[in-house]
């Protein structure tokens, strides 16, 4: 009666010995670490290895470990939250400015089980450390870009209607378009309203000007601002999700902020460079006919416009642009298969393809430029105040003569370096912001603070696991131990799902898990009860069993769905900190039914299935 088909228990017994292999790499030491990156225009080479391994011996900072990663990363492993610090200290006096070092912890695991993939969970901030950034949005600034847009379209648009006009100007919030007759400016407004349905247009007179007044109404100013938020939103985690960073929490807080949350991440000038970055290219032909020279002494040729290369060489380029970053689909790093030197390979839209062809086709032989331009943010100390000033910088990296047309897909070379590559690509890939950016707030939580954290929050998980290892021992006896026996496999199961799936574990989510202990064993309870009710009424200890576990299971279907949908909700409304327990909670319930039912189950039918029983130790 009480027997499993040996298949049952075979996939019972795999999915056991799976999760324990999907567990077992949260066994080992999350050791003390400095993560070493390059700046931009350098490397971590070799010889960057024998430099920190020279600094390290000369400070006398024992090190556990020093390997190099991909991405250019140099990761070194000590045995100590102390010496970790001293090493950092020791390689920030020794190394240049052109590296940049980082707290972080890594996992110590064996290289069989990398070699398969396997890695223990993921901490949230709260655990692991991080960086807690706010981020405020301009909103002005997308109101002036949307208005400055606009005013270029109104005189495209009078332009195309052949309609005659004096000026086109912007006055704060409005544009001002003047006329000479009545007529005009009927027909111009009439035009306008038509062609721009976003904008309010006015007519009016002042004198012998006829004037036409077109603004912009609060709901579309609020349309343009929400857009630019998540548009920022949209932009910032491309960007962090390139940064290789497992479970960024990137969230909107009220009308212009962005909070942005980084687990494991310990380096706020890396994450500002990146976060802050508004880079796009513009690839221009180059002025060949026009004098440097006289550029250079203020007499610029009608057309052209100068600029520098980064060696400080100046350079006469054409005014009009080829193709601009707004067409660039996709970008990334690589190197040039001739010269063997750092190259970014561009993919553009079908616009963008179409007019570089045509001017390619047209200028064979000719050089072509390749034009950075960043906006960079400096912080100088003024009246002993911190004051922020952000430039926009234009350097043309690249000059190369066109040999044959191309279109969609092309690569740019003149990088520094490999790293710099990866980081224009990174850029590109991600787009442009919407509106600046700045960072108001910025809060770097080290890993010893998580450290305390998870030792708290394991110390909770073991005291009520103990407690109710002990309370179900002595009430129940056999069948008590057999249901603590399956609550510690539901908690490794529960490990084993989040590291599998990638989620991240907070503190909440440790919340979750002793609230999954005492509804794992829950279940049970109700079994158990359920079997002793059917001895009391004189069933067998067989037929008991039976009745027990399948009149027992309609309550715990009852009851974990109520609970899920709980955990739906919170997962569906809630936030970061409320997610993350709703996910811990969700995947408890669903485990805690496997185990608590089936697991248990299975043992009892291999303990006490098929054979003559006068009482059940229960």
């Amino acid at each position: 009666m009480n027997r499993y088909p040996l298949w049952k228990n075979l996939l019972i017994l795999g999915v056991i010995l799976a999760s324990l292999l999907l567990a077992w790499p949260n066994l080992y030491s999350q050791d003390p670490s400095i993560e070493i990156t390059a700046a931009r225009g350098a490397e971590v080479t070799e010889a960057s290895v024998g430099e920190v391994r020279a600094a390290l011996e000369n400070a006398g900072v024992p090190v556990k470990g020093i390997e190099v990663r991909e991405g250019g990363k140099l990761l070194i492993r000590f045995a100590a939250s102390s010496d970790q610090l001293k090493g950092q200290e020791a390689i920030e006096r020794s190394l240049s400015a052109r590296y940049r070092t980082a707290l972080t912890l890594s996992a110590d695991l064996p290289g069989w089980m990398r070699a398969i993939g396997l890695k223990p969970m993921n901490l949230g901030l709260d655990l692991r450390g991080g960086i807690h950034v706010v981020i405020d949005v301009d909103m002005d600034a997308a109101l002036d870009q949307a208005l400055e847009r606009n005013l270029g379209d109104v005189r495209t648009q009078l332009r195309d209607k052949k309609i005659r006009y004096q000026t086109v100007t912007r006055e704060g919030a409005r544009i001002l378009i003047k006329f000479n007759d009545a007529e005009s400016r009927d027909a111009g407004a009439k035009a306008l309203s038509r062609e721009f349905q976003d904008l309010t247009v006015q007519t009016s007179q002042d004198g012998d000007q006829y004037l036409v007044q077109a603004s912009l109404p609060e709901t579309e100013q609020q349309k343009i601002k929400d857009f630019a938020l998540e548009q920022n939103i949209t932009t910032l985690r491309n960007r962090v999700n390139a940064l290789g960073i497992a479970e960024p929490s990137i969230a909107r807080q009220g009308e212009r902020r962005i909070v942005v949350q980084l687990p494991g991440a310990q380096d706020p000038g890396r994450l500002k460079e990146i976060l802050g970055a508004t880079a796009t290219l513009e690839y221009r032909l180059v002025d060949t006919e026009g004098s440097v020279a006289d550029a250079v002494a203020g007499r610029v040729p009608v057309g052209s416009k100068l600029y520098y290369e980064r060696d400080g060489k100046p350079i006469l380029l054409k005014r009009r642009v080829i193709v601009t970053g707004d067409q660039i689909t996709d970008a990334s790093a690589g190197f040039d298969g001739q010269s063997g030197s750092p190259a970014v390979f561009v993919n553009l839209d079908g616009q963008g393809a179409r007019r570089m062809r045509d001017v390619t086709t047209e200028n064979v032989g000719k050089p072509m430029a390749v034009v950075f331009i960043e906006n960079r943010t400096t912080t100088e100390t003024v009246d002993s105040k911190p004051v922020k000033t952000t430039r926009k910088v234009e350097e043309v990296f690249s000059v190369a003569t066109i040999r044959e047309p191309f279109g969609s897909r092309f690569q740019t070379t003149g990088l520094d370096s490999s790293n710099e590559a990866h980081n224009t690509a990174l850029l590109l890939r991600s787009g442009a912001l919407a509106a600046p950016i700045q960072i108001v707030e910025e809060r770097t939580i080290g890993p010893s603070l998580g450290q305390d954290n998870i030792d708290q929050g394991l110390f909770s998980v073991l005291i009520g696991l103990g407690l109710v290892v002990i309370f179900m021992g002595i009430y129940y006896r056999v069948f008590g131990m057999i249901a603590n026996l399956v609550l510690l496999l539901n908690l490794v199961m529960i490990v084993a799902v989040l590291g599998a799936l990638g989620a991240t574990l907070t503190m909440p989510g440790i919340a979750g898990m002793v609230l999954t202990i005492g509804m794992a064993v829950d279940a049970n309870v109700l079994i158990f009860e359920r079997i002793r009710e059917e001895i009391r009424i004189g069933n067998s200890p067989q037929a008991s069993i039976a009745a027990g576990y399948n009149k027992a299971l309609s309550s715990i279907i009852d009851a974990n769905v109520t609970t899920l949908i709980a955990a739906v909700m919170l997962f569906s409304f809630g936030t970061g900190p409320v997610k993350g327990f709703a996910v811990t909670l969700t995947i408890g319930l669903l485990t805690s039914m496997f185990t608590a039912i089936t697991c248990s189950r299975a043992a009892i039918n291999l303990l006490y299935g098929n054979k003559r029983l006068k009482t059940l130790p229960v």
